[in-house]
């Protein structure tokens, strides 16, 4: 039985304080808009029950070389929302697999996929964009597209998929192909990158080269 989209697992230790500065979050709104409009991140009646699904983030510049990086998430249960403001964005502060507990702060709370978020700029230090989209169509043709995949049993959201993202960016390959599929979590691809056009760039990428896949049956 497929897990609901967007349920917190972790232990979230948040203290409320004012929006980010609306500079930080054009270039992720920018993508957000874009891959909204491709269903790969929103909210529909027809899939997960209806929750909304998909999350984007930015490292905090400056913190590359952080034991524990802090970064800019889209709030949860934000899917719905066309267009996203600096209120509905939250700095994670710090994230600890080994506790299950995420320290953030702003005027929302995180995605449910801070956790993962986290882990990938902890083992990555030159990525700076992460994108969690929902995508079946790249999903299903995850290894056909050489996308490295977590495995089947690590549900979403957890210190599970928090060590199996980082095991699988242990591997330059991995790291230097920009994504990664969710083997766990139904239609759940990540891409990542330096820049956020890279991230996006690989997303799209991704799904055309998919898309041909699906016409060639």
């Amino acid at each position: 039985m497929t897990e609901p989209e967007g349920v917190i697992k972790y232990r979230l230790d948040h203290h409320w304080s004012d929006p980010p500065e609306p500079a930080l979050i054009h270039s992720l709104n920018a993508w957000r808009g874009l891959l909204r409009t491709l269903g790969l991140i929103g909210q529909d009646p027809a899939r997960y029950g209806g929750i909304g699904f998909g999350n984007l983030s930015r490292r905090l510049e400056g913190s590359c070389g952080a034991r524990a990086p802090a970064f800019l998430i889209s709030g949860t249960r934000t899917g719905h929302l066309a267009r996203l403001e600096p209120k509905h964005y939250v700095w994670v502060r710090e994230c600890d697999t080994k506790h299950n507990r995420i320290l953030a702060e702003g005027p929302i709370h995180p995605s449910s996929e801070a956790l993962t978020h986290g882990a990938i700029y902890a083992a990555a230090p030159e990525l700076i964009y992460v994108f969690h989209a929902h995508c079946p169509t790249i999903w299903r043709h995850a290894r056909a597209l050489g996308v490295a995949l977590s495995a089947t049993d690590v549900p979403y959201g957890t210190p599970a998929m928090a060590t199996e993202v980082r095991r699988l960016l242990a591997a330059a390959e991995v790291r230097r192909s920009g994504a990664l599929a969710m083997g766990g979590h139904e239609d759940g691809v990540i891409s990542f990158g330096s820049s956020a056009a890279a991230a996006g760039c690989v997303m799209l990428s991704l799904l055309a080269r998919a898309l041909e896949l699906t016409d060639r049956r």
